[in-house]
Order: C-alpha cells, then sequence, then structure tokens
C-alpha cells in the first residue's frame, strides 16, 4: 500500500511474501497426506493376498475368499513408527495452524521461526518413523511372494518432502525482499 505523506512516498511492506503463502500451501498439502497416509489400508501389498497399514495385517489364503486380520499394535516396532507418525503429523497440524493464525492476526514475522522449527521437528519424526518402517519390516515379516510399499507409504513420503519444503520457505527472511516487493 502507498499512502502520501507531504509530497513524499511512503511505502509499506508487509513482512507477508508470495513464499510465505506458498509455505502455508505446502504446509496444508503435508497435513492433508498425512490424514492419507495414516489412514491408508495399503501400507504394504503381496499379490492380492496380503496388505499391511498401520492398523492391521489382513491375508488371505488362495482357495479362501475371506479375509484374516490382526492388529498391528502388537510389536514395538510398528507402535514406534505409529508413534512417530503420529508425532509429526500433529507438529504438523499446530505448525499450518499457527502459520494461519499469524496470517490472519497480522502478526507474520514473530511466528515464522516457531513454524519453521515445528515444520522442521516433524520431518525428522516422520523420517525416522519412514526408515524404521522398511527395515524391520524386511526384518521380521518373511513372505514368500512379492510384496511392495504401496501408496500409503508413498503418501507419508510425500507429507514429509512437502513439510520440508514449508520448513525451508518459512526459513526464509522476509526482509530481504523488502527491495522486490
Amino acid at each position: 500500500m502507498a499512502s502520501s505523506v507531504s509530497g513524499t512516498e511512503e511505502v509499506r511492506v508487509s513482512a507477508l511474501t508470495p513464499l510465505k503463502l506458498v509455505g502455508l500451501v505446502c504446509v496444508f498439502l503435508a497435513l492433508c497426506l498425512d490424514v492419507g497416509a495414516i489412514l491408508s489400508p495399503a501400507w504394504v501389498t503381496a499379490d492380492d493376498q496380503y496388505y499391511l497399514s498401520l492398523w492391521a495385517s489382513c491375508w488371505k489364503l488362495l482357495s479362501s475368499v475371506e479375509w484374516s486380520c490382526s492388529n498391528t499394535l502388537a510389536t514395538d516396532w510398528q507402535i514406534a513408527t505409529l508413534a512417530l507418525l503420529l508425532g509429526g503429523a500433529a507438529l504438523t497440524l499446530c505448525s499450518f495452524l499457527g502459520a494461519l493464525v499469524s496470517l490472519c492476526l497480522g502478526s507474520r514475522s514473530r511466528c515464522y521461526r516457531p513454524v519453521a522449527v515445528m515444520l522442521f521437528s516433524a520431518v525428522v519424526l516422520q523420517a525416522c518413523s519412514l526408515v524404521l518402517f522398511p527395515i524391520k519390516f524386511i526384518e521380521t515379516v518373511s513372505l514368500r511372494v512379492y510384496h511392495e510399499f504401496n501408496w500409503g507409504y508413498g503418501l507419508a513420503w510425500g507429507s514429509t518432502i512437502f513439510s520440508f519444503g514449508g520448513a525451508i520457505l518459512y526459513c526464509l527472511n522476509p526482509k530481504n525482499y523488502e527491495d522486490y516487493y
């Protein structure tokens, strides 16, 4: 906004830059992908006979039509994977809400650093869970058929990548952009 003050022009520059808006969109996408990954029934699948999610492990025999399922929260590594992923999702949610509230209230620049720290923390938690999961799965589950890590696992990686991108965008100093905007 520009206003005329005694023949000189005063320019007010907002601390909000297009990069911060893109960062907010990245955090929102990360949050959506987190929800999809946590609710996904397919983290690992194997030849229409087996699937594993964060909540259940289901299989069926070739001759059977019925699926047999068991709770996956019986082993420590699956509980740890879920806890790390939920912790990262909670931090992503808090950072999204913090960025949104600061955008609406106009206290933008004060909230950028805490939002970035929360997002980097979420990235660390989620990356740990996403490295732990395949290592322990391969170590403990012995499938004799071809299996693959499926779209639920991919959504979790997508969320981690978007959180990392949002964290970087919130680290950028808006004062350096005053000359450009």
